[in-house]
């Protein structure tokens, strides 16, 4: 499900020339590296593409209790990292994410998740502009000549562990894909929700 609506201030990722916490290149955390993975997976199908929900499970976990799942995900165990994800079915169109969100659970072996999804953002003065005629807010912020299409991937793990990575469309290129773990924060506390 893409949303064109223009996110609120605690989802919006930062402005791209201000990035807090960000790192572009190098090698971090399992988690990091997860959604790395993710985020490359999800750049190979373009964009305009719906919301797509993400189990993440441990990998040597996974191995030895679906050995099936495993081999039918491509996963060698040699060369595997620590995380695997594994796509869920398509969410629900009919509710707002953060609904569809509120009402989910995962698991005791599912280790974390992940979602990516897209948004339309918009520099400050616009958005402000535009909340004064909520009518058309999707239509003119789709419109909007200032307009920023994002790819957001968001993850967590049980333990609080989080890292987002973001595409700008305007610089689709993965060299400039933007990571950190405070980049969204109101959609990673909603994805940490769905473990409490």
């Amino acid at each position: 499900m893409t949303d064109d609506a223009a996110p609120s201030d605690s989802d919006a990722p930062p402005e791209p020339d201000e990035p807090p916490s960000v790192t572009t290149t190098g090698f971090g955390s399992p988690l990091l590296e997860c959604v790395r993975e993710i985020e490359r997976f999800a750049a190979r199908d373009g964009w305009d593409r719906p919301a797509r929900l993400f189990a993440l499970a441990r990998t040597s976990a996974l191995l030895s209790r679906e050995p099936s799942l495993a081999a039918a995900l491509g996963i060698d165990p040699d060369t595997a990292s620590e995380l695997t994800p594994i796509e869920q079915e398509e969410l629900s169109a009919d509710q707002p994410l953060e609904q569809v969100l509120a009402t989910m659970a995962w698991p005791a072996d599912v280790a974390g998740c992940a979602l990516v999804v897209e948004r339309v953002v918009l520099p400050p003065q616009a958005e402000t502009e535009l909340l004064q005629d909520a009518e058309t807010l999707v239509d003119r912020a789709a419109a909007h000549a200032e307009r920023q299409d994002v790819r957001m991937v968001v993850a967590v793990l049980r333990d609080g562990s989080r890292e987002c990575a973001i595409r700008l469309r305007a610089h689709d290129n993965e060299l400039e894909v933007l990571t950190g773990p405070d980049l969204v924060p109101a959609l990673t506390d909603a994805l940490l929700a769905t473990f409490a």
